[in-house]
């Protein structure tokens, strides 16, 4: 024990050496496995006895159990609506917050606009999922791409970038593409000889390959570098049951941009915190079911 006090109640509150998680002992325990000390306990009266997980009602003790599960919710509420309060949301409506670490110096999209259509289809909000699905699959596979934006309080007509351009975002770990010695940044601008335009065609390539060798060409830092990745087998498991077989190298995307954020009152943000950890929870059930 390196400190130790026993506050007003009675509880002792200690900290030890190897603090390697933490336990609860109660009155009456023999050991921190809540064990039954029968000697402590036979000398208790009946009103200490009730204080005693020993001694205890089944929903008193149940209530005890529980808060140690509960305030884990709690907290996870509190550190999800912290964040959320303090770097804010994205804004439902998609916006331009900042380029990712490209040249997009020919396009006359800026930082700020809200982005009202594209190739003269309406945008959707950000959380209608399955609406913003059909509409980046419906978008044209080329550059540039007619943005009708609002800035300023106008609505204008400018170029832009492909909403999901071939920019790495991401790398799983141990996948094709992180042993070939790709990095978060590049730019992969031909695969298999093909030239790639959107991340999508990324998709379509690698799927068509049956995991021969591709070979595949990357801009970094201005400069043009050549890999060759060989897809790796996946056989991912379906709702109705049985397996598909998909071909993967590990590369993840994401948009020409970071989509503008808003900030949130207290009540959104604790909104929001909980929302997060409800969707943490539902995840981690189903991992376990499906596993």
């Amino acid at each position: 024990v390196l400190w130790s006090r026993v506050d007003g109640r009675g509880t002792r509150w200690q900290i030890a050496a190897l603090p390697f998680g933490g336990y609860v002992k109660f009155k009456g325990d023999a050991n921190a496995a809540s064990g039954k000390d029968v000697d402590a306990m036979s000398d208790l009266t009946p009103q200490e006895r009730r204080a005693t997980m020993h001694g205890a009602p089944l929903w008193a003790r149940s209530v005890t159990v529980a808060a140690g599960p509960i305030f884990n919710f709690i907290l996870s509420i509190a550190v999800f609506s912290t964040i959320f309060l303090f770097q804010g949301q994205a804004s439902t409506q998609l916006a331009v917050g900042e380029f990712r670490d490209m040249d997009f110096s020919t396009y006359e999209l800026m930082v700020g606009d809200k982005i009202l259509a594209i190739e003269g289809e309406n945008t959707p909000l950000l959380d209608e999922a399955e609406a913003y699905e059909a509409f980046v699959q419906a978008l044209p596979r080329r550059s540039p791409l007619e943005y009708k934006v609002e800035r300023g309080g106008n609505e204008v007509i400018v170029d832009g970038p492909v909403l999901y351009p071939p920019f790495v975002t991401g790398l799983a770990p141990q996948s094709a593409a992180y042993n070939a010695g790709l990095e978060l940044g590049d730019v992969i601008t031909r695969l298999d000889d093909k030239p790639v335009t959107v991340f999508a065609d990324l998709k379509d390539v690698v799927e068509a390959s049956d995991g021969r060798a591709l070979p595949m060409q990357v801009r970094r830092d201005g400069e043009d570098l050549d890999f060759t990745l060989v897809p790796r087998r996946v056989d991912e498991p379906q709702p109705e049951g049985g397996f598909v077989t998909h071909w993967r190298i590990g590369v993840i995307g994401g948009l020409a941009f970071e989509p503008a954020k808003e900030s949130v009152g207290p009540g959104q943000a604790l909104w929001g915190g909980a929302a997060q950890t409800v969707a943490i929870v539902q995840s981690s059930i189903s991992g376990i079911y499906h596993m």
